[in-house]
Order: structure tokens, then sequence, then C-alpha cells
């Protein structure tokens, strides 16, 4: 490990290893990456990760149908505006409902960017001020349109 965080006074490799991890990692990525070791190992593998897969696929077609007819798509980074700072980490499953809308980009492989686009205001009982955003995503190699639409949105032009 060359960059970033490495442990110190481990006696072995594989015991840096495993120390840089620990302190590097907070409990969401551990937690995130037990949940993918699991779906991956013996047993699961056709359960999960095929079916993953398929639907992958079906995912990526689905994006390329809609860049046919589109340049970008703008979406919602999140399905609620932002939260203060450690409200929801005793509750892993709302942390991962705040991520439903961010993965699909990676899943189909097509570039993605999050951008700020405001802040929220006092009505319905949110707190004002806090960050709000959505996502450009563009079709496979054309990230300096995604990036022009980005841009635009966050100078307000959009």
């Amino acid at each position: 490990m060359r960059f970033g965080l490495r442990a110190e006074n481990a006696n072995t490799l594989s015991a840096m290893y495993r120390e840089t991890r620990d302190q590097g990692f907070g409990a969401e990525v551990k937690r995130r990456i037990l949940l993918g070791t699991y779906a991956l190992s013996a047993g699961y593998y056709d359960a999960y990760y095929r079916k993953a897969q398929q639907v992958r696929t079906l995912l990526a077609r689905d994006f390329l149908a809609a860049f046919s007819e589109v340049d970008a798509i703008v979406a919602p980074v999140t399905p609620t505006p932002a939260f203060k700072l450690g409200e929801k980490t005793d509750d892993p499953v709302q942390m991962y409902l705040e991520d439903i809308h961010s993965v699909a980009a990676s899943l189909a492989g097509i570039c993605g960017i999050s951008v700020p686009c405001g802040e929220t205001s006092a009505a319905a009982g949110q707190i004002a001020g806090l960050p709000i955003g959505v996502q450009v995503m563009g079709k496979h190699f054309d990230e300096e349109t995604m990036l022009r639409v980005a841009l635009a949105i966050e100078a307000g032009q959009a």
C-alpha cells in the first residue's frame, strides 16, 4: 500500500492488511463488504449473484434504449432530502435506501455525477439549509455531455 492509510506495527503482511481495513473502514463499509462476501459465497452464488447479473444486463439495455432518445438523464440522488449527520447510523436499512437512486449508473456501467441543486427549506418539518443534489447520467463514452449538463445545473442555468 503506497497511498492512503496504512496500519503500522503489524507483524505480518496479512496482519497489516487486517489492521488497515479495520482502522480505515467505517462500520457501514464493513457491513457492505460482509453482505457482498455473503452473496458471493458458495451456495448463494446462483441465488444472488447470477440473478443480479441478469438484472444488471436488463438495466443496461434499458439505459441504452433511453439514450437513443435523450442525451442525458437527470434524477434525484436520494429519495429524501439530506438528514443530520449521524441521524440514521443506527438504521442500516434506511442508509441502504438512501443509495437506491445512485447505484443504477454503476450497475449499468454508464457515467454519472452528482451535483448540488439547492437546499431544503423549513417547510414540512425539514431543517432549512441542508443540501439537495441531483445526478446526471450519460451514455457510454459521452462524459463531455454529462459534464456540460452538470455544470449548467450547478450554475443554476438548467
